[in-house]
């Protein structure tokens, strides 16, 4: 018996083997967005190419915004110039840039060539800016208009375009002066109740608030955290009019960031992955992570090899080496972690390395103390040696110290380095934590061999 799934997918396939637009838009206008993004994952390569170029652009650009960026990219890809640029003439400008900067730049320009050269305007504009600003995270359709424009000119303006205006997702009216630059804001109400020959500029709010094309994604939140709006203008240096910027968009960066950070963290590097994309893909990008990370490793096994002598005299410290590391490396990455999201939040910033350090000292000390007794204990009563007990105890407890040391501030260094702190935290904490751990147990050992001997 068929899942819903399976369903779906079977009866769109068929559909577009038939070549059934109306019927195909009637199936993919009642599919909810995560159902469209498991269809169009199981549809092969060909069958995606058909769907996007049977559907009208309007429905086609409703299917890609609703897919990941990553798997929207690789169909486009595939697509050619003027297919691709009917789809992106109706989808959002801040989602056609987001498309747009991912390709090289010859096969960007044939696009955009093809585009409706108002369209192509605004991605060209919003390419310019880096991706994490608001310049980049901004979109190019909002209203505005001269302060010099009446109010039966705004009037009959809105009603001639209001099919391209009904898609806007923000309904504040800015105002400009005739140079571009933002002027203030016009409240509907003084729009429906002002006489027809009333001028913009005597009806406007000139306080507005508005955010520069530079601010940060750290500013821009910090921003709306402030204050309960839905959107708000973005300028340049000049004070023009550029864009705006909506609460929901930065909302979905600052997610995108978090799980960016999370990937890198956990070894996938060059972006986001989803198992659609092609496989020698995915193994670079695991491979330039796991490639360098085996290379730290062997330098950790290295310490027990030169301690081997220790190792083959007290035999029950390899029950115990593998939990050192890797209780000492927990409590690490939660040093990590914390730092990450300090920086992230701007609550520290690199310069304050030896503060976070004291701070991570105070709780690794409690920690490593109190880990290091009850793994100590259950030592002296396995083995019936105290000294055995103290070896493994008194080496956690150090190397827990050690480890919440470094996780908290080699955030920051690499920070200060102009590193991503998400992506290299990880494999130089493992590493230490494992190679410090090693050799304290050992050390630790073969000082009190005497007393563990034979064990």
């Amino acid at each position: 018996m068929q899942t819903k799934s399976e369903y779906i997918q079977s009866t769109i396939a068929e559909l577009i083997k038939e070549g059934n637009t109306d019927a195909l838009i009637q199936q993919i206008e009642m599919l909810s967005s995560k159902e469209v993004v498991h269809l169009i994952g199981h549809l092969n390569i060909e069958e995606q190419m058909k769907l996007l170029t049977i559907l009208p652009p309007e429905e086609a650009a409703e299917v890609m915004e609703d897919i990941p960026e990553a798997q929207a990219v690789d169909i486009f890809e595939e697509l050619d110039a003027k297919d691709a640029a009917a789809i992106l003439n109706e989808m959002e400008s801040n989602e056609q840039a987001d498309i747009i900067m991912e390709f090289d730049q010859k096969e960007a320009q044939a696009i955009l060539a093809e585009m409706a050269p108002e369209e192509a305007a605004h991605v060209r504009m919003l390419i310019e800016y880096d991706s994490d600003i608001a310049g980049g995270l901004m979109r190019t359709e909002y209203f505005s208009f001269d302060e010099n424009q009446t109010v039966a000119e705004i009037t009959e303006d809105l009603r001639a375009y209001s099919e391209r205006y009904k898609y806007y997702r923000l309904k504040y009216i800015f105002v400009t002066r005739s140079t571009g630059q933002l002027q203030g804001v016009l409240q509907m109400q003084d729009l429906l109740l002002a006489k027809p020959t009333t001028y913009l500029s005597e009806i406007i709010l000139p306080e507005v608030l508005f955010v520069k094309d530079t601010a940060t994604l750290d500013e821009l939140i910090d921003f709306f955290d402030t204050y309960d709006f839905l959107g708000v203008p973005v300028v340049d240096k000049e004070h023009h009019l550029v864009g705006v910027i909506l609460r929901g968009d930065i909302l979905e960066a600052e997610t995108e960031r978090v799980t960016q950070e999370h990937l890198e963290s956990q070894g996938i590097v060059g972006g986001d992955e989803l198992r659609t994309m092609p496989v020698l893909i995915r193994a670079k990008r695991r491979l330039s992570w796991l490639s360098v990370n085996i290379l730290l490793n062997l330098i950790a096994a290295s310490v027990i090899a030169y301690h081997q002598d220790v190792l083959q005299s007290v035999i029950a410290l390899a029950v115990f080496l593998p939990i050192i590391s890797d209780m000492s490396g927990c409590s690490g990455n939660q040093a990590v972690a914390v730092s990450m999201r300090e920086l992230s939040l701007g609550v520290v910033n690199p310069g304050e390395v030896l503060r976070v350090w004291w701070q991570e000292v105070s709780v690794g000390l409690i920690n490593g103390l109190v880990l290091g007794l009850l793994i100590g204990i259950v030592a002296w009563v396995w083995k019936a040696n105290i000294f055995f007990g103290l070896v493994v105890g008194g080496a956690l407890c150090v190397n827990t110290l050690v480890a919440v040391s470094l996780g908290g501030t080699i955030p920051l260094l690499l920070k200060g380095m102009k590193v991503d702190p998400a992506l290299a935290s990880g494999p130089i904490l493992t590493t230490v934590t494992d190679m410090v751990g090693f050799f304290l147990t050992l050390t630790f050992a073969s000082l009190l061999l005497s007393q563990i001997g034979g064990l």
